[in-house]
């Protein structure tokens, strides 16, 4: 039988969505998903007290998923369990990638790469170890969480992982004293009300805070967005939002934060990262310019939190840091017919506000009491729909590729099933 036999590799949000979308379609469509499980930075980049929005973010994936036109086929990471080469040769009428924004952006600072793993952390590892390491089968690295780490960063990421230093700390002090706290609640009340509840004078535990080192000042941080088009009252409006969510994340949190700080040097003892120099800027004209002055800090540990792109994968042409799009409305990827982007490898924003195809900046919303969990679960709704949105174009375009025969891909895939231990959708997620 001849039809459209779709490749889409990544099976969080985005890919997801377009698999739907070309199963509706009437093609057939393999789901790559490198992960054991489809959900993605939902599972692995949100830190996992966010319970019940992660759930329904599974059911909203699953359902994607769970359809007769659709092959789900997990442990399999384009470019290394299956070469991009080997996938092409397959014979597909189009291949989508949709595997999102995986690799830290590199700290930019002369020689910091050495110190990767002697005093250095990048974060989607550093959250990958949270939400997985209490689990009975990790087998991944393991990071220490020390007081008084830097962090640096400004974005929502950034928020959580100061909040997952400063939540395990306390978690720590609180077992010195033979008290044992549950971090989901911890979070969820916030530290200085569980201690309260609990008869403990926060101060007491005498915890250093995480430190977060931000190049702009509070009432820029990426922490809530101003509409297109907006007049310089909503606009001052976004800005106050912006300081009484980082103000309640200080408050509830006990972390510090140090607003007009880039890093430019570092500190350091025994090739171990003991610290960074850090410029002191100012915002002249809306732009970040130096002062001339800088400031020396150390640490026990520095996390870099500065933004994801797209990991690469050989074959793919890259610009920069993002894969190298021909079109950016349909996600053609230059130079290779019938392959194209979607989602976070398009936009190059590992920013879940930005992309808007996660939850992160509803979770926070949450967080700070601005949504009810009704309102919350619209705004993922809606948050879903634009990506389906978004991704019709890059289902058009990848129609218009040829007709093949799918009996050799369907053999393809039941190898690779086999290779991995898969046997269905249901009984693989449980």
């Amino acid at each position: 039988m001849k039809r459209h036999v779709v490749a889409v590799v990544g099976g969080a949000v985005a890919g997801s969505e377009a698999a739907s979308l070309f199963a509706q379609r009437g093609a057939l469509v393999v789901v790559f998903e490198q992960g054991r499980r489809p959900f993605g930075k939902i599972e692995d980049g949100l830190p996992r007290w966010h319970e019940k929005l992660r759930e329904k973010e599974y059911a909203r994936i699953q359902e994607n998923l769970d359809d007769p036109n659709i092959r789900f086929v997990p442990n399999t990471r384009i470019g290394t369990d299956v070469p991009l080469a080997d996938l092409q040769a397959q014979g597909f009428s189009a291949i989508v990638l949709a595997n999102g924004a995986w690799r830290d952006r590199p700290l930019p600072v002369e020689g910091i790469e050495r110190f990767v793993d002697q005093g250095l952390v990048y974060q989607n590892p550093f959250v990958h170890w949270f939400n997985h390491a209490h689990e009975s089968d990790y087998d991944g690295p393991t990071f220490e969480t020390p007081e008084g780490a830097l962090v640096v960063g400004g974005g929502l990421a950034s928020v959580d992982v100061v909040k997952i230093l400063s939540l395990t700390t306390h978690v720590e002090a609180l077992k010195e004293r033979g008290v044992d706290a549950d971090i989901v609640e911890l979070e969820q009340r916030g530290i200085p009300k569980w201690c309260a509840a609990n008869d403990i004078d926060v101060d007491s535990l005498a915890v250093e805070p995480p430190r977060l080192f931000y190049r702009r000042r509070m009432e820029d941080m990426p922490l809530a967005s101003a509409p297109p088009g907006a007049d310089e009252a909503k606009l001052a409006k976004v800005r106050g939002a912006r300081i009484k969510i980082m103000q309640r994340v200080i408050d509830r949190y006990r972390v510090a934060f140090h607003p007009l700080r880039v890093p430019e040097g570092v500190l350091e003892d025994n090739g171990r990262l003991t610290g960074l120099r850090f410029a002191v800027t100012q915002i002249v004209g809306g732009r970040v310019k130096p002062t001339g002055e800088t400031e020396d800090v150390h640490g026990p540990l520095v996390i870099s939190s500065i933004g994801s792109v797209p990991e690469g994968i050989e074959g793919i042409p890259m610009k920069g840091e993002l894969y190298d799009f021909a079109n950016w409305d349909t996600g053609e990827v230059r130079g290779l017919p019938g392959v194209f982007g979607l989602g976070n490898v398009l936009t190059g924003k590992g920013n879940i506000k930005d992309s808007r195809i996660n939850a992160q900046d509803i979770v926070q919303g949450v967080l700070e009491g601005y949504l009810s969990e009704e309102e919350a679960d619209q705004a993922l709704a809606k948050a879903h729909e634009d990506v389906r949105e978004k991704a019709k174009p890059v289902v058009d375009a990848a129609l218009t590729t040829p007709t093949v025969d799918e009996a050799g891909i369907e053999a393809f895939v039941k190898d690779r099933w086999a290779a991995v231990g898969y046997a269905d959708l249901k009984s693989w997620l449980g």
